[in-house]
């Protein structure tokens, strides 16, 4: 049977895992610099070893309640369209695998989150894991904002 490997985040108590394979890295939140006129979501930017790097809040992406940083806050940084975009999750501490036969489709009514970011229920002993699809997390325009930002890379 096939077996994925998920890093599992929190946002608010609700865990949501991403494939491993699309996670570059996870590390500690850094304050973003603000970016005017960027869209909501955005944060800003930081420099993320030598690279400036667009930070986004899928708290707000989801309409979820306000990020408050603590000191599990934690930015997991992916690759979208060839360019490293970080999103900031209250907590990312451990990955999880699933089979296939663990992994359902998503129902259709999903409660705080937009069910098309969505791409199924991993079950593990008592837990459900929201699985979220990486490429729709944004949609194509703000995938284009994202990478068409003037950001200044550091030599």
């Amino acid at each position: 049977m096939i077996e994925r490997q998920f890093v599992v985040f929190k946002l608010d108590k609700e865990e949501y895992g991403i494939d491993i394979m699309n996670v570059k890295e996870i590390g500690p939140y850094q304050e973003p610099v603000k970016v005017p006129n960027s869209p909501a979501f955005i944060e800003g930017i930081v420099n993320y070893r030598g690279e400036v790097i667009p930070i986004v809040n899928l708290k707000k992406r989801f309409n979820l309640n306000e990020l408050i940083v603590n000191k599990n806050t934690r930015v997991i940084v992916i690759n979208i369209d060839g360019k490293q975009v970080g999103f900031i999750v209250d907590e990312a501490s451990q990955t999880v695998r699933f089979e296939e036969g663990d992994i359902e489709k998503a129902p259709d009514i999903i409660t705080d989150v937009d069910s098309e970011y969505i791409a199924g229920v991993g079950k593990k002993d008592e837990r459900l894991i929201l699985l979220i699809d990486l490429e729709k997390v944004l949609t194509e325009s703000e995938k284009k904002k994202i990478v068409s930002m003037d950001l200044v890379k550091e030599d």
